[in-house]
């Protein structure tokens, strides 16, 4: 045993977590509030953990300690052994960039981060896509002269959604950044758009990317909890970073659990730079607005989702398009003059962890995506499509955003490893719609078959081709953009300094019943860590955002909520980033129609077709499946009592008031309260049913019967977001149209922050 080890062991026993029979801490000595300084080893397994036995790459027995074969010393180095002395900022030509190539510490810590995962990709591994086209509104003739933003000119894109954090096999509904990734098979070549449905990052330099995603990963001894942030090493890495608090707090808010792919915004995250025809740049930052509205679901709703469905997006985008509601979306952007410092109204245009409010910088639309059909296959398609941010066309440029500087090496290079090697872009799904004469040869899985006998150039052998293309003739020519002369440094602009005016204005611009709803995540979220410290430590960045924030949290957590330890601001708010107060078409909802049997199948049929004349999708649940009334009109059954659940709708009719079915006691059907079942006379499912959609917040009508079994579940028939019409079924169906138009009957919902 080493000196270190002996020291790092002695250190354990003294401070080993009290009362550690309760299982769960994340390491064997608990943290501190502030940042360790004092150099120590690294620090032997919990009492319960060992490695493998050591054996040699031939299966010999080598008897090494075990300690020796895990990582070793005090300083943090490179994997070469040179001690380090800063890992959180890239070598840049001067504080603003750009990152300079030579440094090798960043290109050794990113190429084997991407390398970590084969094959699944490392971030963004749980993902639904589908093909569909772009249309041009000519908008931005004036500001670029990429050629798909053309008036009516129309590109085939293939778009795909993902969750972060989880594996492919993680559920849909957690709470997570969502990615929003465009492919455009352009005419000048392929453009992607990878961005995210959050419009800032957690980290302002790519050279943090590995270490965020580590902290937001399962735990690695244990692989646990998966596709969530709610554990200590997540925490600890975001109050120690507390860059990462204006992205925290948006995931922390109901952006962080969409309602559906449909339901979500897209941003681009970073400032990219638009060129025109005559060479003049504008700054730019990318929206998608989705035209149904930006939605989101409740935590309960996503909890019981996750369980009941965890496919619950990528069938909901699938069902959308294959129904015929084809989900749309505006590409637009907000636009900033090229200054030389690109700062638009004090707000630096290169941190990644800033936005612009749209009331500074109103979003302009320039053009129309619409999903229209889904992948036949999807390993061939979502799981192969490689997306790039260096896939670029002649008029969009990068701007020196660290964290996008970072990404333009990271994901040619994450491609190169998860798809086998340089050749990715003969997929299938990755080919590009113009022609290709690259010189590029040979590699792993060629498909292509070359001609010629000289790929160099210039060349006589081939007739001189490939020829370099000029400005005229369509040359992809980067902005020469001034790199001053500076020194080498591993720094931030002061202006990236600021962390907490921006959380702030966030909070300040959400409704009452989005901010109970933040509160609600924190307080979950820190609730599920085990160290009081990292609680106490997010509680002081909480109370650098708002007072009522950190108290309300801390009131959740037992703990005293600290006072700020910066001045608080007061910015004024920005109306459009609350998801509330608009009004949206129902095109693709989800209706549940709930039916007692034969007896009221006159009024389910008209009110079925109705709901499918509005664009929407009724699902009629019964108390068994197949046909009803086999020998008139027959109404197939999509849903029973026992396979039903609220999460799945939109809204929920009532037809009627059924009685206990067949199945109904507990034995068979876990949802079924026994005694409730001889004491309602009504089957306890549908009440349940009904509850759980009340308690969420969704529309409910119900007519004839419907509205007996609406009292039976205790909900007033003129309750908020409620239309009870006795013996008019489509007034019902009518009042709830009018309430989808909003997404939920917010009024039931009574917030105290």
């Amino acid at each position: 045993m080493t000196a270190v080890t002996e020291k790092v062991s002695e250190k354990v026993q003294e401070v080993l977590h009290p009362g550690n029979e309760i299982p769960g801490a994340p390491g064997p000595v608990p943290p501190t509030v502030d940042e360790p300084t004092e150099p120590t080893g690294p620090l032997p397994p919990k009492p319960d953990q060992r490695g493998p036995d050591t054996y040699s790459p031939t299966g010999q027995a080598t008897g090494t300690p075990q300690e020796e074969v895990a990582q070793g010393g005090e300083f943090l180095t490179t994997a070469q052994g040179a001690r380090l002395y800063d890992t959180d900022h890239s070598l840049k030509a001067g504080p603003r960039g750009p990152v300079l190539l030579q440094d090798h510490h960043l290109r050794e810590k990113i190429t084997h981060f991407d390398h970590e995962r084969i094959p699944e990709r490392v971030v963004h591994a749980r993902g639904a896509a589908a093909h569909g086209v772009f249309q041009g509104y000519g908008t931005a003739e004036k500001i670029t002269k990429a050629a798909f933003l053309g008036k009516d000119v129309e590109t085939p894109v293939f778009v795909r959604f993902s969750t972060v954090l989880g594996s492919r096999g993680s559920a849909d509904t957690v709470r997570d950044t969502r990615g929003f990734a465009t492919k455009f098979y352009t005419s000048e070549g392929v453009y992607d758009l990878v961005g995210n449905n959050i419009p800032v990052f957690f980290i302002q330099d790519a050279i943090k990317f590995p270490d965020v995603i580590h902290a937001g990963k399962p735990h690695p001894d244990r692989e646990i909890p998966q596709a969530q942030s709610a554990h200590d090493t997540f925490w600890d890495f975001a109050t120690l970073h507390t860059e990462a608090t204006h992205h925290t707090l948006w995931n922390m808010s109901d952006r962080g659990i969409p309602r559906s792919y449909r339901m979500m915004e897209g941003f681009g995250v970073h400032t990219f730079r638009f060129v025109n025809a005559k060479g003049a740049t504008t700054l730019v930052k990318f929206h998608w607005k989705p035209k149904l509205g930006v939605h989101s679901l409740v935590w309960e709703e996503a909890q019981i989702t996750a369980g009941m469905d965890p496919d619950f997006h990528r069938r909901d985008l699938a069902d959308a398009i294959e129904s015929g509601a084809h989900p749309q979306w505006e590409l637009g952007v907000q636009t900033f003059p090229d200054t030389e410092d690109q700062m638009f109204e004090g707000i630096d245009l290169l941190d990644p962890t800033k936005i612009v409010p749209e009331e500074l910088a109103p979003v302009q639309p320039i053009g129309l995506l619409t999903l229209n059909a889904n992948p036949s296959n999807y390993f061939a398609e979502t799981e192969q499509v490689a997306f790039h941010v260096g896939h670029l066309v002649p008029g969009i440029d990068v701007t020196n955003d660290p964290l996008l500087q970072g990404r333009l090496f990271s994901y040619l290079d994450t491609q190169i490893s998860r798809l086998g090697g340089p050749n990715f872009g003969q997929l299938p799904i990755n080919r590009t719609h113009a022609p290709v004469n690259d010189m590029l040869r040979d590699g792993m899985h060629q498909t292509a078959v070359h001609r010629g006998a000289a790929p160099y150039r210039p060349n006589s052998l081939d007739g001189g081709c490939p020829f370099l293309a000029g400005a005229d003739t369509g040359a992809y020519i980067e902005v020469p953009e001034q790199v001053a002369a500076s020194r080498k440094v591993r720094e931030a602009a002061a202006s990236f300094d600021d962390h907490y005016s921006q959380p702030r204005l966030f909070w300040l611009s959400m409704t009452p019943t989005e901010r109970e709803h933040i509160v609600a995540a924190y307080t979950f979220e820190l609730n599920k860590c085990w160290e009081t410290a990292i609680k106490e430590r997010a509680l002081l960045v909480l109370a650098n955002i708002d007072s009522e924030l950190c108290e309300q949290v801390a009131a959740g957590l037992g703990l005293p909520a600290p006072r700020a330890t910066v001045p608080v601001g007061e910015p004024q708010p920005s109306p459009a980033l609350s998801q509330l107060g608009g009004r949206w078409p129902a095109d693709g909802r989800i209706v549940g129609i709930v039916t007692a049997g034969d007896q009221d199948l006159a009024d389910v049929r008209s009110v079925r077709q109705a709901v499918l004349d509005a664009g929407m999708v009724p699902l009629v649940i019964a108390p068994t499946g197949g046909k009803l009334d086999q020998d008139g009109e027959p109404v197939a059954v999509q849903r029973t009592f026992a396979t039903a659940r609220s999460t799945e709708f939109d809204a929920i009719l009532l037809a009627g008031a059924p009685a206990p079915g067949a199945d109904a006691y507990g034995a068979r059907d876990a949802k079924v309260d026994d005694a409730m079942a001889v004491v309602a006379g009504i089957d306890p499912r549908v009440l349940l049913l009904i509850t759980e959609a009340y308690r969420h917040g969704k529309a409910l009508g119900a007519w004839a019967d419907g509205v007996e079994a609406l009292e039976t579940a205790g909900i007033a028939p003129d309750a908020p977001g409620v239309v009870a019409s006795p013996g008019d079924a489509a007034a019902a169906l009518e009042g709830v149209v009018e309430l989808l138009a909003h997404h939920r009957a917010w009024d039931r919902f009574t917030p105290s922050v």
